[in-house]
């Protein structure tokens, strides 16, 4: 497996092209019960299966490269990620898993993604394993799988990195209470170091058609969720910190100038800003920025906010 510090590409994986398509690279056919039951009472499938199918229906969607990293970190028995993709393989051609890439006017994209099946459901439910999965999932556009992927690599890099970690959500549940929804960033982390903690949520922002749209609807959202935050509103004793995971450095600028222009203020939140491939470097410590206004020209600048809690 590449080493995050030897990616070399200076534009996210998990960036929306125009024209993207997904296209399905799984497996056709009809396969039984019976069939897998076989499997498993040879020992041709076993518990390091199991993981994986409980890892990708944790994520939803997720590549064999994250998979991997998860794996690892959980110190799986699995010892390389050629072996790992030897058993994803396995368990598409017996439809636990599915598979899917993308492909633009650029071509087919450099890696696969992975996602849960109907048989991967029926494995899951018969070890008591909540699985809320269903077919219609899978059906999901090009730009909500690739905000999923972007919310995986930022967890990946937090629990490979910094030592302060202490837990993370896969789309923690805000309530916004005035408007009566409920809504779910791409990500949230817990950090702990003594006897202090903080709280950041990400938020992943594609360029998808429509998406400035799409954010101010969003942001409406989260004003209702900060403004009337009370203590453990969605199981948090703070205020969460709200960070955009954007495209590129360009994107941050259109975010917030978005945000700017509409006067969105949160109460109690400074915004946070970051790329996806910021999260490639060694260190997450300078990955965060902000926007201030300079008095003297009057215009916003970036400026790295550098936590220690993140070295």
């Amino acid at each position: 497996m590449v080493e995050d510090s030897n990616i070399k590409t200076k534009i996210s994986p998990f960036a929306v092209k125009p024209g993207e398509i997904k296209v399905f690279d799984g497996k056709d056919g009809f396969v039984t019960m019976d069939n897998i039951l076989k499997r498993i009472n040879e020992g041709h499938i076993t518990d390091i299966h199991f993981k994986i199918i409980e890892i990708v229906n944790e994520f939803e969607f997720i590549t064999s490269r994250q998979l991997f990293q998860i794996l690892q970190y959980r110190k799986a028995d699995i010892p390389s990620q050629d072996k790992l993709n030897a058993k994803l393989e396995q368990l598409i051609k017996l439809k636990i898993l599915t598979r899917y890439f993308f492909q633009s006017e650029d071509g087919k994209g450099i890696y696969r993604v992975y996602a849960l099946e109907k048989m991967g459901k029926y494995l899951l439910n018969s070890r008591e394993i909540e699985c809320k999965w269903q077919a219609t999932d899978n059906t999901k556009p090009v730009h909500m799988i690739k905000k999923r992927l972007a919310g995986n690599q930022v967890i990946v890099a937090y629990l490979n990195k910094v030592k302060a970690f202490d837990s993370y959500v896969v789309k923690p549940t805000l309530n916004a209470k005035q408007s009566k929804k409920m809504f779910k960033p791409q990500a949230g982390i817990k950090l702990s170091k003594g006897d202090k903690s903080i709280d950041l949520i990400y938020d992943v922002v594609r360029r998808e058609d429509g998406w400035e749209e799409r954010f101010l609807e969003r942001m409406k959202l989260f004003e209702d969720f900060y403004h009337n935050f009370v203590t453990l509103d969605s199981g948090y004793k703070q205020r969460p910190q709200l960070v955009f995971d954007c495209e590129d450095d360009k994107h941050m600028v259109e975010v917030f100038k978005i945000l700017v222009t509409n006067q969105i203020v949160l109460d109690g939140i400074h915004y946070l800003f970051t790329t996806d491939l910021k999260q490639n470097e060694e260190t997450l410590s300078k990955t965060l920025v902000q926007f201030k206004l300079d008095e003297e020209t009057n215009k916003y600048k970036i400026e790295t906010v550098e936590l220690k809690i993140l070295e």
